[in-house]
């Protein structure tokens, strides 16, 4: 069963979405709790109430109209398009691998922003899916190009796990800014609006169980590539999508100018993580991404219970094994060692191992999922206006009840602990310099007749409060910078001044895991 799920049907979105609703308007159709409500600590750790959460969950509001309020908060884009093209079965636990539709009332048609109500613009928004290979595989994607110029560069972001290109609506107005460029945000397969085909492997061996998960995704992302005939781009990777980058620049070498990485996961080494045995091929995993308060993204400087290793990061005691390392970007000094790894949680092992995903118990729970998912999202979005936020919260809890799909594969990827099974640090320096011709892209043997990539940039983000390892990211720059200097050591002069490889960490201050989405340009 494909994505969209509705009771009132896409007909009904269609007609509602022609005309850009008044903030009154917006709060009745989203079930706006009010002030009190989103903010009172309602039954303590969940803050939607259960008769909010029964109304949402009977609403049923489908996918699209969500993923509609929220990119509707772009400045400039008051009706952003917004294509109906995902199924309409409701979900359940078993549900049917229904074919999304190809209906051109589906399809949405492309909106345009002039000089007189956009002073950056004229710009033109599409929203498409992206129909690839094989039965019900199809990428939901969202773009923006500057009309009347000549396009030379692509963006292309990709979100973490379980998330959906919405999240990034802050961001797509202030990079389509910039002259020469198209932006483009996908949902990766089997997450957001993409199109969700079971997600199956095949092989028995752990190596090519962890390559056949990624491969799940990037192998649609490069198909997705070669039908909108984008010969070369720049990749944006937050998180999850972040170590998808990494896979991608490795197994499709020759397609990007630049790699930044956001956050990303997966970089460290851990021993458990990569000796831990792989689950069985059942459904997957829970992660941090649910566990992690906005608020508390900042800790008090002035508690002197709080240590100082602490206060630089938001570290999530519900899944990180270890302490993570300190800021280097002033000090220039290498992060202090890692803490021993602490135990997790039995029951959290239990469920990781299980491949039981945290979209699994919001199925499960059936009218109590929205109250479930307010858990996250009344601290994520804690930052913003109560309509805003709440519209957020309708995205968010659209797309955690979708049908199970790409999100178990995280299993295979990560250990519990969210450590890698196959580390990046381990290959990360290859991103830039693989050889183009085909067959040959993992080879190590050096010819003269095979071309190789003359390295890329790659940027690793984080923010100052991340709980994500920064030790990593500087650890990966080390590991590239090397492999160029071991590269040029016997290059020649021309082969010198056409390398394009470099490494770069920025800490973005005051900010947390998700920087990238909330600081918007």
């Amino acid at each position: 069963m494909s994505t969209t799920t509705a009771t009132g049907g896409d007909e009904e979105f269609r007609s509602s979405s022609q005309h850009s609703p008044s903030a009154s308007q917006r709060e009745e159709a989203n079930n706006t709790p009010t002030e009190t409500n989103r903010t009172g600590r309602v039954g303590g750790y969940f803050t939607l109430g259960y008769k909010e959460g029964f109304s949402q969950w009977w609403a049923n509001i489908p996918a699209a109209k969500a993923e509609h309020s929220v990119l509707s908060y772009i400045p400039y884009l008051k009706q952003p398009p917004t294509h109906t093209q995902t199924g309409k079965t409701l979900p359940s636990k078993n549900p049917s691998t229904a074919s999304f539709s190809d209906n051109s009332a589906d399809k949405a048609s492309a909106v345009q922003t002039h000089s007189n109500n956009d002073p950056y613009g004229p710009r033109q928004w599409h929203s498409n899916l992206v129909e690839l290979s094989g039965k019900n595989r199809a990428l939901n994607e969202f773009s923006v190009e500057r009309m009347g110029e000549d396009i030379n560069q692509n963006l292309v972001i990709l979100h973490g796990y379980g998330a959906g290109l919405g999240f990034f609506y802050k961001n797509f107005e202030g990079l389509s800014r910039v002259k020469g460029w198209r932006v483009y945000a996908l949902d990766l397969l089997g997450m957001g609006r993409s199109s969700r085909p079971p997600f199956k492997l095949h092989s028995k061996d752990r190596q090519k169980c962890i390559t056949e998960a990624e491969n799940w995704f990037i192998d649609a992302l490069e198909e997705w590539r070669v039908q909108k005939k984008i010969e070369r781009f720049t990749l944006v990777g937050h998180s999850l999508g972040g170590y998808m980058s990494v896979a991608y620049a490795l197994k499709y070498p020759g397609h990007l100018n630049k790699l930044i990485l956001a956050s990303p996961v997966g970089i460290p080494e851990d021993p458990y993580a990569m000796n831990a045995k792989l689950p069985e091929p059942t459904d997957s995993t829970i992660t941090n991404e649910f566990s992690q308060d906005q608020q508390e993204d900042v800790k008090s400087s002035s508690n002197p219970q709080v240590t100082k290793f602490t206060k630089q990061g938001d570290n999530n005691n519900f899944l990180n094994a270890r302490s993570r390392g300190e800021d280097t970007s002033k000090t220039g000094d290498k992060p202090p060692p890692a803490a021993p790894r602490k135990p997790l949680p039995k029951w959290l092992t239990y469920l990781w191992d299980a491949n039981i995903s945290p979209f699994s118990l919001v199925r499960w729970s059936g009218p109590l999922g929205p109250r479930f998912v307010s858990g996250w999202t009344s601290r994520r979005f804690s930052h913003l206006g109560t309509e805003e936020a709440q519209a957020l919260h309708n995205y968010a809890y659209s797309l955690f009840k979708q049908r199970g799909s790409g999100e178990y594969a995280l299993a295979y990827i990560l250990a519990p602990g969210a450590f890698a099974r196959s580390p990046l640090i381990r290959r990360i320096q290859g991103v830039g310099r693989q050889y183009l011709q085909p067959g040959s892209t993992f080879s190590s043997v050096e010819s003269a007749a095979r071309k190789r990539e003359n390295g890329i940039p790659v940027v690793l983000m984080y923010g100052e409060n991340d709980w994500m390892d920064k030790a990593g990211g500087y650890a990966a720059k080390q590991k590239i910078e090397e492999e160029k200097a071991k590269i040029l050591k016997t290059a020649s002069a021309d082969e010198k001044k056409a390398d394009n490889g470099s490494a770069k960490v920025l800490i973005i201050e005051n900010a947390g895991h998700h920087a990238p989405q909330d600081v918007g340009e």
